[in-house]
């Protein structure tokens, strides 16, 4: 990996980076779509592509589970598989501790999975972890880590912290034994739950392990926790952990997330949100989430957004359309997935365009007053960027800031 910060923001911690894989460079701050099984549901390799994106994320254990990593060394990795020609990230398999804990035991050894599939054990230590990202080839791939929820309390979650650390050193052992080190390039999980004393001794222990590790993730949040108490966590571990190094939150979708990640200084996110969320009949919008199922969509023959070059938009189909086929025929939910994908995209390259301009106070200002103008602010969202030195209401004499994670959507079909 080479990785090369272009441009810093004078007022936030965000920054403008270049990270150059094996399959090519990727420009940060970024959002990875995610291919759990080696596909975006809904869209073939070609068409991502189409869209613009160069970096995504397969999961490492349902690839183990099927195919598996024999049919995948037998093929030459998951780009040859999946017909993909870009980067791309794999899980370590570690959250599936938290999402499948009641087929999982953990141990010092790893984790003893039940296949939810045959019903059959399966050991995964953190040498098979880094084994099976070997069969698959991801360009980044991930340690091992021992995942609790993020509302997990107790002795559990410094055990996990403490055991993530150990098994990093596995997996650096078997990653640098390997032969893959020059191709493959190892990340870390920061990991303590919401506790600020056990994530600094996280981060301290691991930025030890500089030398031997390409880049750092920051696991465990986006589990139900207050967004209050995840972005001092997200600021605690972004302000401390190496400069020449990208910095990755996992899990995060929602745009006003990813900009205050960015903002924060996170380089890399990632989340099943945008795809699952179109497959549910939601349009994400500079002003918005869109239900498309509600009423007042029916008859409107217009464009999700007449500005976005998605093939959605840019092909006129209408929110009529949507409206009749979302949900029910799968051609609405390819052309809603299509459409969100591009849509995290300018988010995102929007903030790399504003950060290499010097305006992007000026681009997360405005973008707030679209978002949230006329429903109020997220109190943690002002808070969490006033931290950083911008502050949403100023010269915003009608802004009005509302408690909770402050996410906005269209439930009702009264509107």
């Amino acid at each position: 990996m080479q990785f090369e910060v272009l441009a810093k923001c004078p007022t936030t911690r965000a920054r403008v980076s270049r990270m150059r894989l094996h399959h090519g460079a990727t420009m940060l701050p970024t959002f990875m779509p995610v291919a759990t099984q080696a596909a975006i549901k809904g869209l073939t390799s070609q068409q991502v592509e189409s869209l613009g994106v160069n970096l995504i994320l397969n999961n490492t254990y349902h690839l183990n589970l099927r195919p598996g990593i024999d049919i995948l060394k037998e093929i030459g990795g998951a780009h040859k598989f999946q017909g993909w020609s870009h980067n791309l990230l794999t899980d370590s398999g570690g959250f599936q501790l938290v999402s499948l804990s009641k087929f999982t035991k953990i141990t010092e050894e790893g984790a003893l999975f039940a296949s939810p599939f045959t019903g059959q054990p399966t050991m995964l230590t953190p040498e098979e972890s880094i084994s099976i990202q070997h069969a698959i080839g991801a360009d980044i791939i991930m340690q091992l880590d021992d995942v609790v929820s993020s509302l997990t309390v107790g002795p559990r979650v410094g055990e996990a912290m403490w055991r993530t650390i150990r098994w990093l050193d596995r997996c650096i052992e078997h990653h640098q034994k390997s032969g893959k080190a020059g191709v493959q390039n190892l990340f870390a999980i920061v990991q303590g739950g919401l506790d600020h004393d056990l994530r600094d001794q996280c981060l301290e222990e691991m930025i030890k392990r500089k030398d031997r590790v390409a880049g750092y993730a920051i696991g465990g949040l986006s589990g139900g926790e207050e967004k209050d108490v995840f972005w001092r966590i997200i600021k605690q571990c972004a302000e401390k952990l190496p400069e020449d190094r990208p910095r990755y939150s996992m899990g995060i979708g929602f745009a006003e997330d990813l900009l205050v990640c960015v903002a924060l200084g996170v380089d890399m996110a990632d989340c099943v949100f945008p795809t699952r969320t179109a497959r549910f009949g939601v349009a994400l919008t500079f002003g918005g989430p869109l239900n498309i199922k509600l009423s007042k969509y029916s008859t409107d023959m217009t464009p999700i957004d007449e500005t976005c070059p998605c093939p959605t938009c840019a092909g006129g189909i209408s929110k009529a359309i949507l409206h009749h086929t979302a949900t029910l025929e799968t051609a609405g939910a390819h052309a809603l997935t299509q459409h969100n994908i591009v849509f995290q995209a300018r988010l995102m390259g929007g903030a790399r365009d504003a950060i290499m301009n010097g305006t992007f106070p000026e681009y997360l200002k405005r973008f707030f007053a679209d978002y949230f103008g006329d429903s109020g602010y997220p109190v943690w969202c002002v808070n969490a960027l006033r931290s950083v030195g911008v502050d949403l209401l100023e010269n915003a004499e009608h802004a009005k800031v509302v408690p909770g994670d402050g996410a906005k959507w269209e439930y009702s079909d009264k509107a």
